[in-house]
């Protein structure tokens, strides 16, 4: 009896010994190991204005090192942002699905319009509410002009500069005629790129592509009706859709990133802050206010 007992005790250490080697490898690599059982679905949510894709990108990469994530669930609750943001996402998704046979399902909220729309495009089905805003497939500049206002108060602004286009977007002047079309041609490009990937990625021509995308929005059931996305339905509706691809059924089990608490000075000057700037019309996010941006605003 004692001897069998100390059998089982070295089997248990040695047991105990190669599941922390195991941990102790996958932290140094950067990957914490799950010890779920059975497969889950990824959430990943895409909120709030577009201005990064580092933080997609890394939770992607991080999921998709997880051996108990079947497939994943875009949550997308956003009016878009940068142009380069929502591309890098739309490119980091579309690469990731070449290599992966995982599927990716896309949900849009209230709103997932623009750059949001163009970040659910490498999905294997893109769903929305009936009511959701989507589309808006076209690129927007603004610069604020505030020239006239400087002369009143009395202020001079001297630039010295390596060529003519050096201080293209200042907001000390008005734009030349010259600057106005290399800033045209710039949206132009870009406007090409979203165009082509929409075609890509939808069941749409080009040409059908360039017709639905003048800028307008789109409710969620007239989306489907223009092909733009595949259906409408709720989250959880979502959530079963790609359960239903991963195999675990209509209510498959979901792992989503930890929220993370803002310090005071992220809040203050990574949310209230670019919110005040944006409201007067201030240029947000890159120098001089020049970044093309995909996104949908009232006006």
């Amino acid at each position: 009896m004692k001897r069998r007992t100390s059998v089982l005790g070295i089997v248990l250490v040695l047991v105990l010994f190669a599941s922390g080697a195991y941990v102790a490898v996958r932290l140094m690599l950067g990957s914490p190991p799950s010890i779920a059982v059975g497969g889950r679905i990824a959430v990943l949510p895409i909120s709030g204005v577009i201005e990064s894709e580092r933080e997609f990108v890394s939770r992607l990469e991080h999921y998709a090192d997880d051996g108990s994530v079947r497939g994943f669930l875009m949550e997308i609750r956003s009016p878009g942002g940068g142009a380069a943001a929502s591309q890098a996402i739309y490119q980091a998704l579309r690469d990731f699905r070449a290599e992966d046979d995982r599927p990716v399902v896309a949900w849009i909220g209230a709103v997932g319009a623009s750059g949001g729309y163009y970040a659910a495009l490498p999905a294997d089905s893109i769903l929305a509410l009936p009511s959701s805003i989507t589309g808006s497939i076209g690129v927007i500049m603004k610069l604020p002009n505030a020239g006239e206002l400087l002369r009143r108060w009395g202020v001079e602004v001297e630039v010295i500069k390596s060529g003519e286009s050096k201080e293209l977007g200042s907001m000390s002047r008005s734009l030349t005629d010259n600057e106005r079309q290399v800033l045209q041609t710039l949206i132009d490009d870009t406007y090409g790129q979203f165009v082509d990937a929409v075609a890509e990625s939808r069941p749409l021509s080009r040409d059908s592509v360039t017709t639905l995308a003048d800028g307008r929005v789109y409710s969620g059931s007239r989306a489907v009706s223009a092909g733009l996305i595949d259906g409408t339905g709720t989250r959880e509706d979502a959530l079963a859709v790609a359960g239903r691809m991963a195999g675990l059924g209509d209510e498959p089990r979901t792992v989503r990133p930890a929220k993370r608490s803002l310090t005071f000075w992220e809040w203050l000057l990574e949310s209230r802050g670019p919110r005040w700037l944006e409201r007067l019309g201030l240029p947000v996010g890159a120098p001089d206010g020049l970044q093309a941006n995909l996104r949908y605003e009232w006006q």
